[in-house]
């Protein structure tokens, strides 16, 4: 089978690159073993000093992969990436997400557990869960502590689409800048980060960040009940059929529903 996650090594820095664009770099089963077991062999190494993830192809990740999700694998979709995101949160190694395209729903989570997150300007993201049928629960453990709380709720209850700017200035995202910078201002964070002493940057990450895993089991059987849910089974069949679902009102309609 091809490998659908890269992992590279240079000089103290592993670069891990999500390379399954035919489906958005969606979180399939495939990706996200090649992903864990790529984060473990860099988190485990004491050369490695800086990892650095990124991506092929024009999007980061679409989030999870909703045709694997609609065939029965919710469960075991939300444990793994559940795990995922405690390994990059608590990883004692820092983590640099660079993206040049856009992220969606589980894509945002997954970003947002790194300890620093470089987009460049026309990358957009958006919080497609509530449109879907299902709620944003296990990626909330890594976005709720990064994100200003007003914006968290417009964004997490809208779905709408937002662009780097805003993710900057709403914390989601440390620096954004325009594409052609991208890669020298990813080099700029990992450049500060190798000044650093490793068992410092470690001690330090404790410090900053406790312990998402009580939380991840709680929010994984949240997301798992959502999944499963009436909503979500209508959501991804309408996704799967290109319609809008059942619940959503004509663009323009009154607010409270009545005609004008």
């Amino acid at each position: 089978m091809t490998e659908l996650v890269h992992l590279g090594v240079a000089a103290g820095v592993a670069t891990i690159t999500l390379d399954s664009p035919a489906n958005r770099n969606a979180l399939s089963a495939e990706v996200r073993g090649d992903l864990a077991a790529h984060l473990a062999t860099a988190i485990d190494d004491d050369s490695i000093r800086v990892i650095v993830l990124g991506h092929s192809g024009p999007v980061f990740c679409a989030g999870l992969d909703l045709k694997e999700v609609a065939a029965g694998g919710a469960d075991r979709a939300v444990g793994e990436i559940a795990a995922v995101l405690e390994r990059i949160w608590t990883s004692p190694t820092p983590v640099v997400a660079a993206l040049a395209g856009p992220a969606r729903a589980g894509g945002v989570g997954l970003l947002a557990a790194a300890d620093v997150v470089v987009a460049a300007l026309d990358v957009t993201f958006a919080f497609t869960e509530v449109r879907l049928g299902v709620t944003p629960a296990v990626i909330s453990a890594t976005l709720l502590p990064r994100m200003l709380p007003h914006a968290a709720h417009e964004l997490f209850l809208t779905g709408e689409v937002f662009d780097a700017a805003r993710a900057a200035a709403i914390g989601l995202v440390n620096s954004a800048v325009p594409a052609e910078r991208l890669d020298a201002e990813v080099r700029r964070y990992v450049d500060a980060l190798l000044l650093a002493a490793p068992g410092a940057v470690a001690s330090t990450k404790q410090l900053l960040r406790s312990s998402i895993a009580e939380e991840l089991s709680r929010l994984g059987a949240l997301s798992a009940a959502s999944f499963a849910g009436d909503e979500a089974r209508e959501g991804m069949l309408a996704f799967a059929e290109k319609r809008p679902p059942q619940w959503a009102a004509p663009t323009g309609a009154p607010a409270d529903g009545r005609s004008s």
